[in-house]
């Protein structure tokens, strides 16, 4: 994919693995969260009596606001949970369950992404000889990434969505993910109900491989850090008089602040064709990230390629004739698009 083949470093294979494979359960999501929370301990081999810990605990804890977690209709893993959940059994019956079902399917599908094996490989799959997975060098080099933190707070997110439309019935009734400005959180609207899914810049982040948008100066996710990203409109919400549904996320970026804030950046600004050419990059990222993202911007910017490019190019027109100036910034870092 060309996702990760731009910028072939580990974290980039990791978010195709969380961002790009299909999803009929959310096992993989809970499967990557028990994987951050291990410790390195002496033994590569993680046993799965051992792994079923974590795992368990991930999908429990979502079970709680979500109770739809897998498509099929039925589960006896995920009845098992909900039993953990309802204080019905006990934890090392969890466990055993964990074991023997949880693991079913998982750990051979997570690291296929469009049909095929993505190029690295995070474990290895030893049940059969030693009733576990051996993590492999790259995870453990993973970890060690700048972006490693961002990581779990991606995960997460995209973990969200997901649940979000499946709780929806997305098959039926397209989920349509807005915006709030003031919280910067993403939300649906389930009816007349109103229901906030999670934080935008955890969802964006993956997609933008950790850089800002503009520079490609690295961004976080952590509250405080001083590199923590800013939520922008990449059409200035100066426009949103003549460009409608301007608070869609087909037109949300992530910018450091010295492009969203500093003398220098933004502002009023109308990015150049060579931003708006990146913007279609990254919105097609989210086509090809499946639901519920796929459906939104397919509802906000057009269903074909070719519509989507031309819905671009007329709301960038009207955005130029309107505040007149372009801009465009140094770059920070190397294209990552």
């Amino acid at each position: 994919m060309r996702f990760y083949q731009v910028a072939p470093v580990l974290e980039n294979y990791w978010r195709g693995i969380i961002l790009f494979g299909k999803n009929v359960a959310s096992y993989k999501f809970a499967l990557a969260s028990a994987l951050y929370d291990l410790q390195r301990e002496g033994s590569d081999l993680i046993l799965l009596e051992d792994l079923a810990v974590p795992f368990s605990a991930h999908l429990c804890r979502h079970l709680q606001h979500a109770p739809k977690q897998v498509t099929s209709q039925n589960s006896q893993f995920l009845a098992a949970c909900a039993q953990f959940n309802a204080g019905e059994i006990k934890h090392d019956d969890l466990r055993a369950m964990t074991v023997k079902r949880g693991f079913n399917n998982v750990l051979d599908a997570f690291h296929n992404v469009n049909n095929g094996e993505i190029g690295k490989r995070f474990f290895i799959d030893e049940r059969k000889t030693h009733k576990g997975i051996r993590l492999t060098d790259d995870f453990y080099r993973l970890t060690e990434r700048p972006q490693f933190r961002n990581l779990i707070h991606e995960t997460d997110a995209r973990w969200r969505l997901v649940e979000q439309a499946w709780a929806m019935n997305v098959s039926r009734n397209l989920i349509a993910v807005e915006y709030d400005a003031g919280d910067q959180q993403l939300f649906s609207v389930n009816g007349s109900r109103r229901v906030t899914i999670t934080s935008c810049r955890d969802s964006l982040n993956g997609y933008q491989k950790g850089h800002c948008f503009y520079c490609f100066a690295p961004i976080s996710l952590q509250s405080g850090d001083d590199a923590l990203a800013d939520v922008d409109h990449f059409l200035p919400w100066l426009a949103r008089d003549w460009i409608s549904n301007i608070n869609g996320v087909w037109n949300l970026v992530l910018a450091c602040k010295h492009c969203n804030r500093g003398k220098q950046g933004k502002s009023s600004h109308v990015p150049s064709q060579t931003l708006l050419r990146r913007l279609h990059d990254r919105n097609e990222y989210f086509i090809n990230s499946h639901l519920p993202l796929r459906e939104t911007l397919i509802r906000q910017t057009g269903k074909t390629e070719a519509l989507r490019r031309d819905f671009l190019n007329q709301v960038w027109n009207t955005a130029q004739q309107t505040l007149i100036h372009q801009w465009e910034p140094q770059a920070a870092g190397p294209d990552i698009f």
